[in-house]
């Protein structure tokens, strides 16, 4: 698949089958994600595949909008070590970046569901919640959760014109 043509067909995928993620695509999704570039080379990012359905529950409370991870088979925590780099946040982001791309790739769907600076209706932090699933060290920020899966329905792709040129300025 063309590059171009995998960026339009990238959307978020909030309903999935009940099958689970084939080994070798979540893999090559992974892979995506393990070799984003980082500042300085320093790598960060650590990354959690959850596929056990009752974390991938507790998981869904962290935050409205997280309602795919109670279909989703398979969830990647996107996490920083905060000790390491004080770009942990930008270093996962692009990481989150690449492995949504090579889903779409791979044929599966995935949504990024934010949750760093993010907070439940009662108040709770998100991050919270998911480091407490998951027993995770403090140094370990959350930056997001991608959910991945089979899409349970196809979305109409992006088309160039939907590329708003109005927000680009020029400078020359």
């Amino acid at each position: 698949m063309e590059l171009k043509e995998t960026i339009l067909k990238r959307r978020s995928i909030r309903d999935y089958l009940p099958e689970p993620v084939p080994e070798e695509a979540l893999r090559h999704v992974l892979e995506a994600g393990l070799i984003a570039p980082t500042s300085r080379n320093l790598r960060p990012c650590r990354i959690i595949v959850v596929r056990n359905r009752t974390v991938l529950d507790e998981l869904a409370k962290a935050k409205n909008g997280a309602a795919a991870l109670k279909c989703a088979p398979c969830a990647l925590i996107v996490t920083g070590d905060s000790e390491r780099a004080d770009t942990w946040m930008e270093d996962c982001s692009v990481a989150m970046t690449q492995m949504m791309l090579a889903a779409v790739d791979e044929g599966l769907g995935s949504c990024w569901l934010q949750i760093c600076m993010r907070r439940t209706e009662d108040g709770r932090s998100a991050e919270e919640i998911v480091r407490s699933a998951l027993k995770l060290e403090e140094k370990y920020r959350i930056a997001g959760i991608l959910t991945l899966g089979i899409p349970k329905a196809a979305k109409e792709p992006y088309t160039t014109a939907d590329a708003d040129f109005n927000k680009v300025e020029y400078i020359d």
